[in-house]
């Protein structure tokens, strides 16, 4: 397979830095949001499967690795409308996107509020019920402690040390290599690319949004894992009676990320998916 090759951006937007990868071809635009914790690294097989077609766009979103972490509430409307001043930046219109976890969501928003600018929309592991409301209720506004990363051991004094800790956290060899790739080492020691306060301002401004997927009017796609924590039976099954026009599938892995549990099992769906569009 030919090596496609991607070039490393930052553009200056009108509150943040964002830092994307683009592939910038002359091709139709799939434009990849990755979940909490993550970065655009989390795409490379993605891009490089698909980057001879089309011209590959992931981004760090605001919060996460280069991109800038602003002290202010991350909500799912300031995160899509810094998606859309890239899209307006880079003069790109009728992208294909696609979201993971809170990507998704993300990505859910656009196509419902700048149907202009999105062709087709693949939702992963996402449902439209907030189902982290545990979480949301267990941080504290004038602390921001985010639930999940709050009380590591920040920063590690090595990268044996961090690389035995992030492991123990881990529930698989997927989510290791997730968190693993926002590890940066600084004269301090190592620590994690995302702003864990912005974690916990994503957590505690997270909200259903059944009310935006009623309203999508493009091609959808869902995908949910086979352990249907990301998305209950009950879930699925309306967003399917919500969405007008719409792909389903389930994927054979329990894991979360389902669009790198198994790569070809993933591929094969979505090349479904845009042969559809």
């Amino acid at each position: 397979m030919e090596k496609i090759k991607i070039f490393r951006n930052t553009l200056k937007l009108r509150n943040i830095d964002m830092f994307y990868l683009d592939t910038r071809t002359e091709k139709t635009a799939i434009i990849c949001l990755h979940g909490m914790y993550g970065r655009a690294e989390t795409w490379q097989a993605f891009i490089q499967n698909y980057g001879t077609k089309y011209r590959i766009i992931s981004p760090d979103q605001r919060g996460h690795g280069l991109t800038s972490k602003p002290k202010e509430p991350y909500t799912i409307k300031i995160m899509a409308e810094d998606i859309v001043e890239l899209l307006k930046a880079l003069k790109l219109q009728a992208a294909i996107l696609v979201g993971h976890s809170m990507g998704g969501g993300i990505a859910a928003y656009l196509a419902a509020n700048y149907p202009e600018y999105i062709k087709a929309l693949a939702i992963l592991d996402k449902s439209p019920t907030n189902l982290n409301a545990t979480n949301k209720l267990s941080i504290d506004r004038n602390t921001l402690i985010d639930p999940l990363t709050g009380n590591w051991p920040l920063p590690f004094a090595t990268l044996t040390e961090a690389t035995s800790f992030i492991k123990s956290a881990s529930c698989s060899d997927l989510e290791y290599t997730y968190f693993m790739n926002s590890l940066m080492e600084t004269s301090s020691g190592y620590k994690m690319m995302f702003d864990s306060k912005a974690m916990a301002s994503i957590f505690l401004n997270s909200l259903d949004f059944w009310d935006i997927l009623s309203r999508i009017k493009c091609l959808t796609m869902i995908v949910r894992s086979s352990s249907h924590e990301g998305i209950p039976n009950e879930d699925f099954k309306r967003m399917e009676a919500c969405l007008k026009n719409h792909l389903a599938f389930e994927m054979s892995n329990k894991d979360h990320n389902v669009h790198l549990s198994n790569k070809e099992e993933f591929y094969t769906c979505f090349d479904k998916f845009l042969s559809s569009i």
